[in-house]
């Protein structure tokens, strides 16, 4: 009777790395079946806007009003809280031991990043709408379509940044307690970053929220509406995201060398 001898070596490595749509649909439906997802996700930024919102006028700030200007600004952040939350959820799976039954399988730790980040966006994307539309139904912010759309975008893109700050939580921080600290963290950064409350330029306080991670990424994703994009609003976005990707992948060697 004859045997056949497994080679591990000669275990053919799926194309790229193990990233498909089949594992992006489960993660997202997985994903979008926590409520606590769905609370941040559809009802909280929106709530926040009406809350907020209602403060605005017709006031102009460069192609729109400071209705639009709030809006955007609540988008804002609500796709960075959703996006970090969506990030953070490698704290849990880490905590359940899931991490390290995927590193037994020949899924690559890139593909496992693209996979979170990815999510991250879908997520952050549907908070974008979310807001979008609750301004719609106001019916207070005012602002050319092809403005209203292209600052959606740019908002998407800059949630990429809290995305990669929220698996460098979740490879800190552990188990559930990633998001209690991400929850009140973004929302102290939000009001030291110039996302709430206009800071005056120049001043002592300006200058402190020059240097934390919001700061950058707002003036960016509102910079079509206001028709100014200053050189240290996208130093400091890219700044921030190499910091948060650099740490994520820091830890998560540290974490995989484990296995």
């Amino acid at each position: 009777m004859s045997t056949t001898t497994y080679d591990p070596a000669a275990r053919r490595v799926p194309a790229m790395g193990g990233f498909n749509a089949t594992l992006l649909r489960l993660e997202l439906l997985r994903v979008l079946r926590n409520r606590r997802t769905i609370v941040f996700t559809l009802i909280f930024p929106a709530a926040l806007f009406f809350a907020f919102g209602g403060q605005g006028s017709d006031e102009r700030v460069g192609h729109g009003n400071v209705s639009a200007y709030i809006m955007v600004s609540m988008a804002f952040y609500g796709a960075a809280l959703t996006a970090s939350s969506a990030g953070a959820i490698v704290a849990l799976e880490r905590a359940l031991g899931w991490s390290r039954q995927l590193r037994l399988t020949p899924l690559q730790p890139v593909a496992y990043i693209a996979v979170k980040a990815i999510t991250a966006l879908v997520i952050g994307a549907i908070s974008i709408t979310v807001v979008n539309i609750a301004g719609l139904v106001q019916g207070k912010p005012d602002m050319p379509v092809g403005i209203w759309v292209a600052s959606a975008l740019l908002t998407l893109a800059c949630a990429l940044v809290f995305a990669a700050l929220g698996v460098f939580v979740g490879y800190l921080v552990p188990g559930e307690n990633a998001m209690q600290v991400l929850g009140p963290a973004l929302a102290l950064l939000a009001f030291l970053g110039n996302v709430f409350i206009p800071i005056d330029e120049g001043s002592t306080m300006w200058w402190v929220a020059s240097c934390t991670p919001m700061f950058g990424p707002a003036m960016v994703s509102r910079s079509v509406l206001t028709g100014d994009l200053p050189w240290y609003a996208v130093v400091n976005a890219i700044a921030w995201l190499v910091i948060f990707v650099g740490g994520a992948a820091w830890r998560m060697s540290k974490d995989t060398a484990r296995v």
